[in-house]
């Protein structure tokens, strides 16, 4: 049975964090009922904006500070702000370390950077020995200098090889992909460095490569390639299926639907279906004749679906048994039934409801669903600070000294 947040142990996570990777992935832990302290840095050099730029981006939702592209990746965070580019900063992460038990440590920080910032797996676990130490670079340790953005990754990587029309430039994916598909893999390979900490006491060093986890992503394509396909098999093809054939998207009269005939048999009940008993053609029994006569397939097909409503398309698909969609509008995601009813939600300081995407699997009956609001630039520091058993009058000089915020 599953335990509720409640019940499982409270770990602590702090994580010197920004943009959206190491986000997304203690976004996850917090939503296990972990603690997660994120640390940004102080203001510097005369930066207007102090912290996380992914603050500042957005329409503002509770202040300059919070707007709308961070708050949904850090809901139930504490924030504290310290300079790591000071000794005294240094120090006060690795008290942090100490005196709050940590149980792991995340960045998202370039790796070339993290001796001067006093960040790096060595110098932390020397403060607790069983840390867990997690980072997200872009190619990983043997590369300390590249900086990681998604859709620099998904160029490298082939991601926008394969994605667009065929006639058309290459393509980013919609959503962050290589983002998101990082900050999962941290989320992970924490969860089995805990695991094996459990077995062995000792703690452990990840390191995650958005380049690596990205190329892992290409199952379907690479081996092809190896095994005798050649690339123009594999490139861009937009919503068509590059192998099973008349997989694609299809106008309707007041929509788009997207169809996956995924075998001969789902043909013959497609070809049987009065709506689409135009195309019972001999020429096309066969995944290798429609492949064949694919132009002309989809342009016969597309022509009936444009004469029928989205309802009435669907209605003939369900019959037939033919896997099926209609292409949703993103602005009606969150009102599908199997999605509604998973929601998270969180209140903004104006007393707002916003509705958060759900957690990757369904939570545990009765756990609540509602979480905090993302927190403010630097919100926690004070008491974070104290919880760590230093005096006000230090936390004050800190302030005044510039090395926390």
């Amino acid at each position: 049975m599953s335990r509720s947040a409640s019940d499982r142990p409270r770990r602590v996570v702090l994580s010197v964090e920004q943009a959206l990777s190491m986000p997304y992935a203690t976004m996850r832990l917090a939503q296990l009922g972990w603690r997660v302290i994120r640390v940004e840095p102080t203001p510097a050099g005369g930066r207007k904006t102090p912290g996380d730029p992914n603050r500042y981006i957005g329409r503002p939702v509770a202040g300059e500070d919070r707007r709308s592209y961070f708050v949904a990746p850090n809901v139930g965070k504490e924030a504290i702000a310290i300079d790591l580019k000071t000794k005294s900063g240094q120090s006060l992460l690795a008290r942090l370390v100490r005196e709050l038990a940590v149980d792991v440590f995340c960045t998202n920080t370039m790796l070339s950077r993290h001796d001067d910032l006093g960040i790096g797996y060595e110098r932390l676990r020397a403060v607790k020995e069983d840390l867990v130490w997690c980072a997200i670079s872009a190619m990983g340790p043997r590369f300390p200098d590249v900086p990681g953005y998604d859709p620099v990754m998904q160029a490298l990587c082939g991601y926008m090889d394969l994605t667009g029309a065929a006639d058309a430039p290459p393509t980013q994916c919609g959503p962050p992909i290589i983002d998101l598909k990082a900050g999962d893999e941290a989320f992970a390979q924490v969860l089995l460095a805990l695991l094996e900490r459990g077995e062995t006491g000792k703690g452990k060093r990840v390191d995650v490569s958005m380049a690596q986890a990205a190329v892992s992503w290409l199952l379907t394509s690479l081996p092809m390639l190896e095994m005798g396909s050649p690339p123009a098999e594999l490139r861009r093809s937009g919503n068509e299926h590059r192998q099973f054939i008349p997989t694609n998207a299809y106008a309707t009269r007041d929509g788009f639907v997207y169809l996956a005939v995924g075998s001969d048999a789902q043909w013959a009940r497609l070809a049987g279906e009065p709506m689409f008993a135009p195309l019972a053609d001999p020429a096309y029994a066969t995944n290798e004749g429609r492949r064949a006569g694919k132009h002309e397939l989809y342009a016969r097909l597309g022509a009936i679906t444009r004469e029928h409503a989205t309802s009435e398309v669907d209605a003939a698909l369900t019959r037939a048994g033919i896997p099926h969609a209609p292409i949703t509008p993103i602005e009606r995601v969150m009102d599908l039934p199997f999605v509604s009813s998973e929601l998270l939600t969180t209140r903004a300081p104006d007393g707002r409801t916003i509705r958060l995407p759900p957690p990757a699997v369904p939570a545990p009956a009765g756990e609540a669903r509602e979480v905090p609001f993302a927190p403010a630039y630097g919100q926690d520091t004070a008491s974070v600070l104290s919880e760590a058993g230093l005096p006000g009058e230090e936390i004050a000089e800190l302030y005044r000294a510039r090395v926390i915020a």
